[in-house]
């Protein structure tokens, strides 16, 4: 029931107005992100570095209308590609189709992606396309792989909520895609997306498992693995031990604010800990998201607005 709370809030645009306009909303954001300018994404990134882990830079924003807005989105991300250059922090970036213009054309989207990915592959860096609703998986993924026919530094999300990810990985993986695989986020309906999380946490360890095998780690994919939830990653842990996999065939994410000392504890075990961290103005839906996700995010925001 809270989960279907904060998704509803993260559509509603009252409820959107009336909460950004609150004098502590920034505040407790500040939870889950680095803060809304790019100087505070570069700190942040150089930060967690220091610590030993990689970073996933997100300019948050979604489902822009206008061209005009999707030029805006897509030049804050030729810069904060040149920053990660100038700065030297290890970073790539992600992001989202219709923050570029996919509610506008598909050839918008596509004309704004390869404008990234060209400066991104100057600066041998890498863009990995965010999942968003059912509403959009199809045409993300035919994106993704119109753009892999060209640049080899773009990958993709594939989220192990929803029934179809299983044949969508199958192939992926014979294509030698590089995945980020999550959960799920958004409000689904059960013909598509399992609707119990045991339902949820199998098809994660089946889908992971899948994508670490020998037939796809020959045709050159590769996984990034994106939670904080310990049962998957002793799953992918065990799996890699048993079939003795490289720990630098794969990765493990998180987003930035959660499980903060478990990001620490990978590190220390040798792997790759790459933290999912987020900024900008648009802050909102991403915000009620994680809510809707963690229960437990809720508690500890309000325990700090009362202390």
């Amino acid at each position: 029931m809270m989960r279907s709370f904060f998704l509803s809030l993260s559509a509603s645009h009252t409820a959107r107005r009336i909460l950004m306009s609150l004098p502590f909303s920034r505040q407790v954001a500040g939870r889950f992100v680095a803060g809304e300018t790019l100087d505070d994404a570069i700190t942040t990134a150089r930060e967690l570095n220091q610590k030993g882990l990689l970073v996933t830079l997100d300019h948050l924003g979604e489902n822009v209308y206008t061209e005009a807005d999707a030029d805006k989105a897509t030049q804050a991300y030729l810069d904060l590609l040149d920053r990660i250059a100038q700065s030297g922090v290890n970073a790539n970036a992600s992001l989202k189709l219709t923050q570029l213009g996919l509610d506008v054309s598909e050839a918008l989207c596509l004309a704004n992606m390869l404008r990234i990915l060209t400066k991104a592959q100057s600066y041998n860096n890498f863009i990995r396309i965010d999942m968003e609703s059912t509403a959009y998986t199809e045409r993300t993924l035919r994106v993704f792989r119109t753009l892999r026919d060209e640049f080899k530094n773009v990958g993709v999300v594939i989220q192990a909520y929803l029934r179809r990810s299983e044949q969508d990985l199958q192939e992926l993986s014979a294509e030698g895609a590089n995945i980020r695989l999550c959960k799920g986020a958004y409000m689904e309906p059960a013909a598509v997306a399992f609707p119990e999380k045991a339902d949820v946490d199998a098809n994660y360890v089946k889908l992971t498992k899948l994508y670490l095998d020998e037939p796809a780690r020959n045709a050159g994919a590769y996984i990034g693995i994106a939670t904080h939830d310990d049962n998957m990653i002793a799953a992918a842990q065990s799996f890699a031990t048993e079939h003795q996999i490289p720990k630098d065939r794969f990765e493990f994410q998180m987003l930035y604010g959660i499980r903060s000392q478990r990001q620490q504890q990978l590190v220390s075990e040798g792997h790759k800990m790459r933290v999912y961290v987020p900024y900008g103005t648009e802050w909102y839906p991403y915000f009620m998201r994680r809510l809707a996700e963690r229960p437990a995010n809720v508690w500890f925001i309000l325990k700090n607005l009362f202390r």
